[in-house]
């Protein structure tokens, strides 16, 4: 095995742009699959974590306009949500629903403590605000189902507002009273603001604010979370019913799609999947081809590797060499060739990749109203670099096993003809 080893060094020394060129293309379709792979999965990932912001099985229900006449009432009258949609909402699709709550704002109202101030508009919610939204707490606690039926004077801000109000630690707000407006509110909570989001809010106990401001029985928008709703069309279908419903409490036609308005998270995140689904797709095919290319260029140069040797294997079989040992060297300098590129190339991949996370994965895009990030963990698993290797130099041996096969059945007498 040694003097085979030694023999292929030789070999691969006396032809060295062939023995480059064989190698370039394999290395080259390996790193190139990594790095094409790596570079998608940090755009899929940053795409996917700048979407995530809301709970995906949930809907917003807001009041439009109508779009055409209907029970004597002309088109363009602006529908108002009431209590009698949400307790429609929560008892006649509690079958599905989980949680309801709604939304009234104020503002932007000032909030003040000490000398320190800041404004913003403040939300009159319901518990479950904080998980469809995904907000996450820093200290304290969310607005509670006591809260609200007690009717509480109590606030969560965001920890962008805190450090407005306050040079303290800001965890020291907790407890505290602050004026909004010109009511005393007391800090329950600090909540970390998103970095997507345009402005940071107040939060407050939705009946709270709503009598406060005289805001009757109105309210801004509807939210609940649900189950069961497993596809699209389970959703369209829901979706009309719950519309349908509602344009009939204001005496709106029910397929007028204008009067009421639904956000549906989890649609919304189905199509952002099969987005995600089809590039996806389209990484690996590019890749693929990619590799196919370089195995395509080992199987040309192994071709006319045994073309260039017909003279040497003639006169190797002339003086006694078996046919098993000339398909075993050129099987072994295959195996060796892919092997060593192919490592090269996946090395040099997963390298480009770190590259790319230590500096533009990290990198955000900040539009004003928000910032995003544009590469998030741009990586391949360890398990697909390692396949592809052991794919090219599976593919480099059986490239060098058909010329290989042809070599070793020559007659002499005609390889020594061979020019």
């Amino acid at each position: 095995m040694r003097d085979i080893f030694a023999e292929i060094w030789a070999t691969a020394k006396r032809n060295k742009l062939r023995t480059g060129l064989t190698g370039f293309a394999v290395a080259w379709g390996i790193f190139m699959l990594i790095f094409l792979l790596g570079a998608g999965n940090g755009l899929i990932n940053a795409t996917e974590q700048n979407n995530n912001q809301f709970m995906d099985n949930s809907m917003v229900v807001f009041g439009g306009e109508t779009s055409k006449p209907y029970k004597g009432f002309k088109e363009g009258r602006p529908i108002q949500l009431n209590d009698r949609d949400f307790g429609l909402t929560k008892n006649r699709f509690a079958t599905h629903i989980e949680e309801v709550g709604a939304i009234v704002s104020q503002g932007p109202l000032t909030i003040s403590y000490g000398e320190n101030y800041t404004s913003s508009p403040v939300l009159g919610v319901f518990p479950n605000y904080q998980a469809i939204n995904k907000i996450e707490m820093c200290y304290g606690r969310f607005i509670n189902n006591i809260d609200n039926e007690q009717q509480r004077k109590v606030i969560v801000i965001s920890d962008e507002q805190a450090k407005e109000l306050t040079s303290r630690p800001i965890q020291s707000l907790i407890g505290q009273y602050v004026d909004v407006g010109s009511n005393a509110f007391q800090v329950v909570g600090i909540y970390k603001k998103k970095q997507s989001g345009s402005s940071s809010y107040g939060n407050t106990p939705f009946n709270t604010l709503r009598i406060l401001y005289g805001g009757g029985d109105n309210m801004e928008q509807i939210n609940f979370s649900f189950h069961g709703l497993d596809t699209e069309a389970d959703n369209e279908s829901f979706e009309k019913s719950l519309r349908s419903s509602i344009n009939k409490n204001h005496d709106a036609a029910p397929d007028d799609n204008s009067a009421v308005w639904i956000e549906n998270r989890f649609t919304q995140a189905l199509q952002m999947k099969t987005g995600m689904s089809i590039i996806r797709t389209a990484l690996w095919i590019i890749g693929i081809f990619t590799l196919l290319s370089g195995i395509v260029g080992v199987s040309n140069i192994m071709l006319i590797t045994v073309k260039e040797r017909t003279r040497e294997f003639g006169i190797r079989k002339a003086i006694g060499a078996r046919p098993w040992s000339i398909l075993k060297l050129i099987i072994i300098e295959s195996v060796i060739i892919t092997t060593f590129f192919g490592y090269t190339g996946m090395v040099l991949g997963i390298m480009a990749n770190e590259y790319m996370d230590m500096t533009i994965g990290h990198e955000e895009v900040d539009a004003g109203a928000f910032k995003a990030t544009m590469f998030v963990n741009p990586t391949v698993g360890l398990d697909v670099c390692v396949e592809a290797t052991l794919v090219m130099v599976i593919a480099g041996t059986l490239a060098g096993l058909i010329p290989a096969r042809k070599a070793a059945k020559i007659r002499p007498i005609e390889a020594l003809r061979a020019e």
